[in-house]
């Protein structure tokens, strides 16, 4: 089963060469054209990940990171951002609204299949490590460590396993 990516971007050219690309490696793609046809989307189906752009009519990508990490239904998704603005201020305000990875236009599409993959790996090995510990009959004393995450992924991926085993 192939996973479901959304790609949100008001640029119909762009939208369609970047679905094009995530297609290409075998990527079922949802597209929405601003962040308000991206929460519609959301509310159909969930995909394991969002590209965005940021500069959208209607609702910018800053307010869509925002709107996902809140809501408990979709604060785990991971957001790839792929922007035009590559200040270090536009980065920084991307990495506060919740975004995972920051990309800029024109996009290089070997980075971008890279960071996809790299996201949904990661998070495939934080589920079945957590899959893994949870099914654990000592379950009192599960230690998580992972040397691909980073300090704080790892404290939520801990936080997260003790939860689930309580």
């Amino acid at each position: 089963m192939s996973k479901r990516l959304l790609v949100v971007e008001d640029e119909p050219s762009l939208l369609q060469a970047i679905a094009v690309c995530l297609r290409g490696e075998g990527y079922e793609v949802t597209t929405a054209r601003n962040g308000n046809e991206a929460l519609v989307r959301l509310a159909e189906t969930l995909p394991y990940l969002v590209v965005s752009d940021i500069r959208m009519p209607k609702m910018d990508g800053y307010s869509l990171a925002r709107q996902l990490r809140a809501s408990q239904r979709t604060a785990l998704i991971p957001v790839v951002f792929l922007a035009a603005k590559d200040d270090t201020s536009y980065r920084i305000e991307g990495f506060r609204s919740g975004v995972d990875a920051y990309l800029t236009k024109p996009f290089e599409p070997d980075e971008l299949i890279a960071v996809v993959a790299g996201i949904l790996n990661r998070v495939q090995r934080t589920h079945a490590e957590i899959a893994r510990m949870v099914g654990d009959s000592n379950a009192e004393t599960m230690t998580f460590h992972d040397e691909s995450l980073t300090d704080a992924e790892e404290r939520i991926a801990v936080a997260v396993a003790q939860g689930l085993s309580n």
